[in-house]
């Protein structure tokens, strides 16, 4: 596990239980899209990985219209330049 409920709600700036089923729903997506992307395990000491994770939670749960699809321009380039490192600067090992 990468994401904690709690931090992706504090990234969110969200108070109250009313959404975490849907917040706990991105943060699982977020992190099987990053290891579909890199067949890398990451887990939560990798802050670059935190990082991309807290990036496409936002992303998505701002434009929950848009799940499933690639990330908005607004982040795409941020997500890009995270996607690039995290799949070639770690193997299977690290």
């Amino acid at each position: 596990m990468i994401l904690t409920l709690e931090e992706a709600k504090t990234w969110l700036r969200i108070d109250g239980e009313d959404e975490d089923s849907l917040i706990e729903m991105l943060i699982g997506a977020a992190e099987t899209y990053l290891h579909n992307a890199t067949e890398v395990e990451f887990d939560s000491t990798n802050q670059l990985a935190k990082l991309f994770c807290l990036v496409l939670c936002a992303d998505w749960y701002e434009n929950r219209d848009l799940i499933g699809q690639q990330p908005s321009d607004k982040v795409r380039f941020t997500v890009q330049s995270i996607m690039a490192q995290l799949q070639h600067a770690y193997t299977e090992e690290e």
